[in-house]
Formats: structure tokens, C-alpha cells, sequence
């Protein structure tokens, strides 16, 4: 165990050695005709780096020790599920959208950022919402139209999968502000965020997407941050009981989108009950340490403070194997994204529904 501090001349040179690994040539690439790309949206659970700034702290060591051995952008130790995802359909790995080259649109783009929200509406030089991220992908619509041409770029676009995360943040973010559930009930609140992340599925849709995966959302009142803020150290039930809420939904405005748009098809990965085992049983699953994370400070090590910088924090404490942790810091240790992703691809029905993954890319 170490007690850190936030900068240093090598911190510093692993991101720009991190831009240069990012933006080397494709040529080793496979070819694009036989594989559908991977379009992805979302928050830090799948940013690999959108927000790679000298604040961020997943831009600095602990970060990405385990896998890549230098920090890459990615809120973990190493991989993420999105890597693995693509790993499993023959693709490289996601490249951000700030870092693509024209000739690797093909294989698809991560759009997602790290405390990206749907209902996020003030611009964020860092933070990409939603509403970004869908203004991103239509840009990135006009650049393979204007080098593949209006055809080309349709077919691609309707074979590509969608993968998406989002919802955490703006549920999170109830526990630092109550008010908003003073203003409106639970259900609306639900409605509101589920409603918006609707209109924001159409909108692919309309631009010529046909094949949508979800992570539904985890038991995000257990995080360690969220322990961290109940003084006795359980699970946020408010949070909880928003989180259920919105699964609930959601899993029904799937099967309604499935019935009113032609040759829409979805995978939904029941991330709630996934991640809930592995905390109440972790043993079960290879893990020594499901409550306290791998990488912070605090109690449950659930103050953000891993990596040093960007909270008024800067010590932290990290542990030995991150591999014996659930969590690295208040996001999956690589291993748990491991087994997350392994569910979404190849899981049954009663945990990737109605089609997992790969039955997905297959269609």
C-alpha cells in the first residue's frame, strides 16, 4: 500500500506517450468489409479517453497499470468493456472520438465521456452529454459520407452496433443535490431521463442505425463513493430505488421501440443483478474485496481521489493487485469488466436479452 501525490515529470510523459501510442498508424488494421463497426456512447464506464486532459485524473498513474502499464484516459487498471467487446468482434480497440483519422472511421468511434449525463445541457469544455456525443456521431456521419459516399455509408452505418451507458450520472448526482426529487417525484424524475435518452435512440435511428446494446444501469447507491457518503456505510436506497425505477422503464421503451421502428434489434445486459451478485458474493467470483475499491481514500477508499489530480484531495491509497478488487476506484477493476463483458457477448437470455452480443453482430 502507498500514500501518493499527484504530479510528475513521468506522469506528464506517459500522456503524451499515450497520444503517440493513440494516433499510430493503421496499417496492421484488419479490413473493414467483413466487420460491423462499433459505435460507442456513454459515460466513464466506456470513455477511453475523450476526456484525456492534464486534469483528468485516469490520465495518470495508477491508472491503466495493469493492462496498457501507463495511463490511458480509461477510469480503471486496464481494459474496459468496450475493448473486450471489440476484442470479441475482431475490431481495434475504440479509439476516442477527439483522437480518430478518416481511415478509421470504419471500425466505428467511442464517443463517450467520462461524467456524461443525458440530461447534461451546460457546455463542458471537458464533459461531452448526450447531446454531444449524438452531434459528434452526425459529424462523424458526414465524414464517411464524404469519403465513402451516400450508399456505402448507409450500409455501414445500418449493420454498425450501438453500444451505449448512460444514466448513472444523473442519478448519482441526486445525492449531492436532494432538491431535485422537492421539484419532482421519483417517477418523473425517471420519466424525464428515460425520455430524453429515448429521443436520443430515435435520432440514431432516423440517421440509420438498426442494432442498439445497452448496459442497463449497476447497483450505483453500492459504489464505493456512494458508501463513502452514508455515514453508515450501506448502499444509497434513494439512489437504489431511482436505479430500479429506471430499468424498469427502460426495459419496457426497448420493447415498445422494438414493435414501432422496422428492423429495430436490441441487447440489453442486466448490469444491476450482475454487479449485485459479485457484491454480495464476491468469493464466488474470484474477488477478495467487493466494497472498498482498489484505489482511493477515505472511507471504502470511495473519495475519487485516485490518480491525485482534479479533486482537492491529492493523496490517495492504492493496493497491491487489483485483480483481487471488484472495484479499482468507484468503476469496475479491469478483471470485473472482464466477466461483464464475457456476460454481454455470450450471456442467456436471463442476463443479455433478447439477443446478446454476439447473436447481435451476427444479424
Amino acid at each position: 500500500m502507498a500514500n501518493l501525490t499527484s504530479r510528475s515529470y513521468f506522469q506528464l510523459w506517459v500522456i503524451a506517450a499515450f497520444l503517440l501510442f493513440q494516433n499510430t498508424s493503421t496499417s496492421h488494421l484488419p479490413s473493414p468489409e467483413n466487420h460491423a463497426p462499433l459505435f460507442i456512447f456513454g459515460d466513464s464506464l466506456f470513455d477511453t479517453g475523450n476526456n484525456n486532459n492534464p486534469t483528468s485524473s485516469a490520465c495518470y498513474w495508477p491508472y491503466g497499470e495493469t493492462f496498457f502499464k501507463h495511463p490511458t484516459g480509461r477510469a480503471s487498471d486496464g481494459r474496459l468493456i468496450p475493448d473486450f467487446i471489440a476484442e470479441y468482434a475482431k475490431l481495434p480497440f475504440p479509439l476516442p472520438y477527439r483522437q480518430t483519422r478518416n481511415r478509421q472511421l470504419r471500425y466505428g468511434v467511442n464517443f463517450a465521456s467520462g461524467g456524461a449525463e443525458v440530461l447534461g445541457v451546460n457546455p463542458d469544455k471537458i464533459i461531452i452529454h448526450l447531446k454531444g456525443q449524438l452531434s459528434n456521431f452526425k459529424n462523424v456521419k458526414k465524414r464517411l459520407r464524404h469519403k465513402l459516399g451516400d450508399s456505402e455509408t448507409e450500409a455501414l452505418l445500418s449493420k454498425a452496433i450501438y453500444l451505449f451507458s448512460f444514466g448513472t450520472n444523473d442519478y448519482a448526482k441526486v445525492t449531492d443535490d436532494f432538491s431535485v426529487l422537492h421539484y419532482y417525484s421519483s417517477e418523473e424524475y425517471v420519466g424525464m431521463v428515460v425520455g430524453n435518452f429515448t429521443t436520443g435512440l430515435k435520432e440514431i435511428y432516423k440517421n440509420g442505425g438498426r442494432k442498439f446494446a445497452f448496459v442497463s444501469l449497476g447497483a450505483v447507491g453500492c459504489l464505493p463513493n456512494m458508501r463513502a457518503k452514508n455515514s453508515s456505510g450501506g448502499c444509497m436506497e434513494q439512489v437504489t430505488v431511482l436505479v430500479k425505477l429506471h430499468n424498469k422503464e427502460f426495459s419496457y421503451v426497448l420493447m415498445k421501440l422494438q414493435k414501432q421502428l422496422q428492423g429495430f434489434k436490441y441487447s440489453n445486459f442486466d448490469f444491476y443483478n450482475s454487479l449485485s451478485r459479485r457484491i454480495k458474493h464476491p468469493s464466488k467470483y474470484g474477488f477478495k474485496e467487493a466494497k472498498t475499491a482498489c484505489c482511493g481514500t477515505g472511507p471504502f477508499r470511495g473519495i475519487t481521489s485516485c490518480g491525485g489530480v482534479g479533486t482537492p484531495i491529492k493523496e490517495f491509497e492504492v493496493c497491491d493487485d487489483p485483480s483481487e478488487y471488484l472495484f479499482f476506484d468507484s468503476h469496475p477493476s479491469e478483471k470485473a469488466n472482464h466477466q461483464f463483458s464475457k456476460l454481454m457477448w455470450r450471456g442467456s437470455v436471463d442476463v443479455t436479452r433478447p439477443y446478446n452480443l454476439k447473436q447481435l453482430f451476427q444479424l
